[in-house]
Formats: C-alpha cells, structure tokens, sequence
C-alpha cells in the first residue's frame, strides 16, 4: 500500500469518526436514553454505556432543577448496578439524591426513589448499617406521603424487613413482613399471587426461626394460591413446593418432603422442555 493510499484511508476513517461524533452529539436527550435502553436490553453493553453518559452529559447542560438530570444520574447508576459494577453506581446514586435534597427539600415524596436506590446498593455491598437508615427514611417519606395502609409501600416494608433478616434480626423482621402481607390481603384480596409472595417470605422467616408449624401452614396457603392462579406447572409453584419442602426436611420428614422435591422436579423439566 503506498503512502498516499494509507493518508486518504486514514482520513477517511478520521471522517468517519468525526460524522460518528457529531450524529451522538446532535440526538436529543430522550434519544440518547431510549437508544441506551435498547442496547442494553440486547446486550450491547458498551454502546448502552455511551449513550447512557452521551444522555448524562446533555442533562448536565438543562437548568437546575430539570428532573432530566436525576434521571440520567439513577438510569447510569442503575446500568452500572446491573452490571454488578457498585463503584462506578455509587457516586452517581449520591449525587442524584444531594441534587434532589437540594432542589425538593429532605422529605419530598420524589425523594423516596433516590434514597431507596442508594439503600439497595448499600445493602449489595454488605454495608448494613449505611442501609439501615435510608431504608426507615424511605419509608417514613412514603407513609406520610401516601398513608401507612397503601399498597405502594409494600416494597419500602419488604426492603427493611429483608434488611433485618439478612442480619438475623429475626424479631425486628417478624412485624414488617406481617405488616406488607397484611396491606397486600387488604388490597387486593386473600388470593391473589402477590399475597402468596408474602406468605412465602413470611414463612421463611418463621423457618429459620424453627417455628416450623407456623411456617408450614403459610407454605400451604401460597402454595394453593399459586396452584388456584397460576396453575399447577408455574415456576412459582415449584418454587414454593421447593421451600416447603426444605422446611420438611429441616423438621426431619424427609418422606414428605421427597414428595414434594418430585413434583417441584417434574414442572422444573417440563419449564426446560418448553424453553428449548
């Protein structure tokens, strides 16, 4: 290849990038985070990265109090988190919720999603005692927004009470799993499947307390909740045949709970069968 044929190839590539450059910069922002999310959903990580900070960079430019920003910094983070990258998400979590504080106040509603996406990172990481506090501020900002009966806190309940759990704060769990499983019933009535969730979790904690009567009992009401909803062959009932029979073999009755594991093995094959 002669020298001038390696210069016009050269720049014809230096072209390529430039008009490359300058298409990124002219999408808009919503552009930017619909095509990041794309990406990202087809597993194009490196192109979902680029215009997901292409997107941050734009946001940057809007005036101050623009929500566009926390949303940029929280869809980044939460990119990063996904790709189990915490470091890179932590600092983009803080700067969302100080920018939020900043411009809505420390109790604002709209609070309540920055403070909780900073918790669950926190907790990923093991750091309990950092997301302790911003699970319960979470909460209180949720109920005294919404009231303390409303579905929508069901989750903020849940995070605590997993918190809890994790750290064998068993007693400190009990009431908040109780009392998401008792606004579920409420809501939506005493068999819908997300009740059976609750159940589930619940009976769980009673597991590992060794109260095996109480955790049998709510394994039986989830499991002919999902049966009576979802049917018989739904991975969710598999998973539940699956804890109950765990609590079984725990409580030494091992027969019962082979039973149990066969049936949870039969719709786990035919799932496999129908995935392939």
């Amino acid at each position: 290849m002669t020298l001038s044929t390696q210069a016009w190839l050269l720049g014809a590539l230096c072209g390529v990038l430039l008009v490359a450059q300058a298409c990124e910069q002219k999408l808009s922002w919503e552009a930017h985070m619909a095509a990041g999310k794309k990406a990202e959903e087809q597993g194009h990580y490196a192109e979902a990265e680029r215009h997901l900070k292409a997107g941050l960079r734009e946001a940057e430019t809007f005036d101050s109090q623009d929500p566009r920003l926390a949303t940029s910094l929280n869809n980044l983070a939460a990119f990063y988190y996904a790709q189990e990258r915490h470091v890179d998400a932590l600092p983009l979590y803080r700067r969302a919720l100080a920018r939020g504080e900043k411009a809505l106040g420390p109790e604002h509603p709209d609070l309540a999603r920055d403070i909780n996406n900073l918790a669950v990172l926190y907790y990923a990481q093991g750091r309990y005692a950092e997301a302790e506090p911003l699970y319960q501020r979470a909460l209180a900002i949720r109920e005294a927004a919404l009231g303390p009966e409303h579905p929508d806190l069901t989750r903020d309940i849940n995070n605590l009470a997993v918190l809890y759990y994790a750290q064998g704060r068993y007693a400190e769990a009990e009431p908040l799993y109780q009392r998401a499983l008792a606004i579920r019933e409420a809501a939506l009535g005493p068999k819908d499947p997300e009740v059976a969730q609750g159940l589930n979790t619940l009976a769980a904690l009673y597991g590992a307390q060794g109260r095996h009567d109480d955790a049998e009992s709510l394994y039986q009401r989830a499991l002919a909740i999902y049966e009576k909803a979802l049917g018989p062959d739904h991975p969710q009932t598999a998973k539940t045949l699956e804890n109950y029979a765990a609590l079984l073999r725990n409580a030494r009755r091992a027969t019962e709970a082979e039973k149990l594991e066969a049936r949870a093995k039969v719709i786990r094959s035919k799932q496999r069968k129908s995935e392939s």
